[in-house]
């Protein structure tokens, strides 16, 4: 009988484990990504509302890390109260990350200016908390290097569900960003995706799923779970020429030092 050799250990960097959408099914949900190697996640909040359920999820287990944060899409969820209340809710929580936050110039309707007012002030929280970020950039990555720049304080963190260009990726590594590669760049229409995908240095990737979001070409129309990150790996292992679990090996080391500090 032949060994069948493990799943390499996977760490999905974005998944919203604590939607609504699991909950009739969560411990299924996780035992399904632990079968399919996927032994870690990072799991980002949205709004202020969220973060007890968010606390007591990733306290429930060991590998579920949490990042409070405020969405820029969730903007009528938001007090103005609530990025003191981040600060606050910091400074007697353990944290993995600040996020999810940032800014999208997609959905419409959205206050642009509040979006920058919010994102700026989750910067100065967590350069004073000395944590990772995790941003949203949808049509707005143009926007985000720029108010990293202006920012003028080292940070770091990932971009998550990056579909920018290569230059793009580039000045966000040189500014201490990685970047989180998931379910589209599956789909055989992402041409530049898959481009850059190959071109980037393995040290700046990391892999995600957007759980319940962003399903992969396999699973369009479906409701997303982390135990679909193997088909993200496969794929950006395919792309880069290399093999699934010495990628799997890379991207989860290079989560484990961006969010826990492992050396």
């Amino acid at each position: 009988m032949t060994d069948i050799p493990p799943a390499p250990a996977l760490f999905d960097s974005h998944v919203h484990l604590d939607a609504a959408e699991f909950d009739a099914d969560r411990d299924a949900v996780l035992a399904n990504a632990v079968a399919a190697g996927v032994r870690e996640m990072l799991i980002p909040a949205v709004a202020r509302a969220g973060w007890p359920k968010l606390r007591a999820l990733c306290a429930s287990r060991p590998g579920l890390y949490p990042a409070y944060g405020l969405h820029p899409c969730h903007l009528d969820r938001h007090a103005d109260a609530d990025v003191d209340a981040l600060a606050d809710w910091l400074d007697a929580q353990t944290a993995a990350a600040v996020g999810e936050c940032g800014l999208d110039f997609f959905e419409p309707g959205l206050d642009h200016e509040r979006q920058l007012h919010l994102l700026r002030g989750q910067f100065d929280i967590a350069q004073q908390f000395d944590l990772p970020l995790v941003l949203h950039a949808r049509r707005a990555f143009e926007a985000v290097i720029l108010e990293l720049r202006r920012f003028g304080k080292p940070l770091r963190g990932v971009v998550h569900s990056f579909s920018g260009s290569i230059e793009q990726a580039r000045e966000l590594w040189r500014l201490g960003f990685l970047v989180g590669i998931g379910g589209p760049v599956t789909h055989e229409r992402a041409r530049r995706l898959r481009q850059t995908v190959a071109t980037l240095p393995e040290a700046c990737l990391l892999l995600e799923t957007d759980a319940p979001d962003q399903p992969g070409a396999a699973h369009r129309g479906q409701r997303n779970q982390p135990a679909n990150l193997v088909e993200v790996l496969d794929c950006v292992a395919a792309l880069r020429h290399t093999t699934a679990t010495e990628l799997a090996h890379a991207t989860t080391a290079n989560a484990r030092q961006l969010f826990l500090r492992d050396t």
